[in-house]
């Protein structure tokens, strides 16, 4: 197989070279010869977005960093999911459609600088931008002629600055993510999608907590995935199980299957072990076992809501450790982001159940130790028509910051369900729940249903 040294064919690692024709060139050089290696060296090297085919390794010698040019432009729009939703979005910084047989490994580091994208996107909410208005947006919604009919969730659909997620593979088969580090991610930070067969393996993700959007890991309707040793800190959600949104995602239906997630830290971000809220074309078979979660807003959290669809089934949570959470452990079919009262998804009451009506069932949870937690205890909301069916949690403590100012209602972002003002365990709109040898410490009252 071809060996290619990016060096040797002309990059620069200098900081300041435009490398992106350099590293087209050694890409195509490696599709032609069937495959092979590209590897980049210490230093620092400048480009636009990278576009990977089939049987090729990147190989990131430790000390290299791959630093993305923070300039609009380049990021041309391709076909791709964006939060759920088939459409044209800005082109990944790192970019696979339709290939197998792929790995990027080594110790170096892939920089995102995403401070300016999430500037960009702070000063166009500041402004209150409500459409699209510079060049690439028009053109975004050019090619998604029905955005405006696309559920959103929380990103800023509505302006069509549709951002690049660092890592995106989408329809792939046969991939593995090993050891190098990512920071900085203007969107999502790895994203696959569509993708069989695929392994992440050590590999550190660090956003800072205020970026906007900036998920560590997002399966989205991909099959077969292995998820292990890897640490992430983070803007968003963490490790997050994904299968589109809404009507679009139920079109599609392509659901996420056999996910197994172990040997984890997650610090910081809104959620440890993340399902949803995209759930629409079903999640099913996930395992997370033996991890960490410090300090992340919640520990285990599941979320959609009516409209969202799916079934979310056969789920198990073991032997997981929590510190310093809102709530560690959130099951929410109230989940706002995206939505608001006057969109219909939020009666207290039962209503029809369609094709968009979620479904969670099945779902064991054993072996978690959760102390400190700032907002409550727990928190379980299903709907009433569609209510959380055989739950299983053995052999847990619970323990509540009963000194920490962070009101109950924190547990999760939910809407139209009634403020608490206990950190107790709630539980609201379940069926076959069973909870043995269970502790909550610190509330007065362990356990409310309502």
């Amino acid at each position: 197989m071809e060996k290619v040294d990016l060096h040797s064919i002309g990059g620069q690692a200098d900081g300041i070279f435009d490398n992106s024709g350099v590293f087209a060139a050694a890409f195509e050089k490696l599709k032609k010869a069937g495959g092979g290696t590209l590897r980049v060296g210490p230093g620092i090297w400048n480009t636009g977005p990278l576009e990977i085919f089939s049987d090729t390794t990147l190989e990131l010698d430790e000390g290299a960093i791959i630093q993305f040019i923070p300039e609009l432009d380049r990021y041309s729009p391709v076909f791709s999911r964006w939060e759920g939703i088939e459409c044209h979005a800005m082109h990944p910084c790192v970019f696979s459609t339709g290939q197998r047989n792929i790995t990027i490994t080594g110790k170096g580091r892939f920089e995102g600088n995403g401070q300016v994208w999430w500037q960009i996107l702070r000063d166009k909410r500041a402004a209150g931008q409500s459409e699209p208005e510079t060049a690439i947006e028009r053109k975004l919604a050019e090619l998604n002629p029905d955005y405006i009919s696309h559920p959103g969730g929380g990103g800023g659909r509505n302006t069509q600055f549709l951002r690049p997620p660092l890592i995106q593979f989408f329809n792939c088969s046969n991939i593995k993510f090993e050891d190098f580090t990512v920071t900085n991610s203007p969107f999502w930070t790895v994203h696959p999608v569509y993708c069989d067969n695929l392994i992440i393996s050590s590999i550190h993700i660090i956003n800072p907590y205020d970026a906007p959007n900036t998920d560590g890991i997002d399966i989205d309707s991909c099959t077969n995935v292995t998820i292990e040793n890897c640490k992430v800190d983070v803007g968003d959600d963490g490790i997050a199980i994904k299968s589109g949104s809404g009507l679009d995602g139920i079109r599609v239906n392509r659901p996420t299957k056999n996910v197994t997630v172990r040997n984890c830290v997650v610090g910081a971000g809104h959620g440890g072990i993340v399902i949803g809220s995209e759930t629409a074309a079903g999640i099913f078979d996930v395992t997370a076992e033996n991890c960490l979660f410090q300090e992340t807003d919640r520990g285990i959290r599941i979320k959609t809501r009516r409209g969202r669809g799916g079934a979310i089934e056969n789920l198990k949570f073991r032997n997981l450790k929590m510190e310093g959470n809102l709530c560690p452990l959130a099951i929410n079919m109230y989940y706002r982001c995206g939505a608001s009262l006057d969109d219909g998804f939020f009666d207290i009451g039962a209503l029809p159940i369609h094709s968009g009506t979620p479904s969670i069932k099945n779902v064991e949870i054993s072996d978690i130790t959760a102390v400190n937690c700032r907002a409550s205890a727990g928190f379980i909301a299903g709907l009433p028509e569609s209510p959380v069916e055989n739950l299983k949690i053995t052999n847990c403590l619970f323990t509540t910051d009963e000194q920490s100012a962070v009101s109950p209602d924190h547990s999760d972002m939910f809407l139209g369900i009634p403020s608490a003002d206990v950190k107790s365990f709630r539980v609201l709109n379940t069926n076959n729940i069973e909870f043995k040898d269970v502790q909550v410490k610190g509330p007065a009252v362990p356990f409310i249903y309502s």
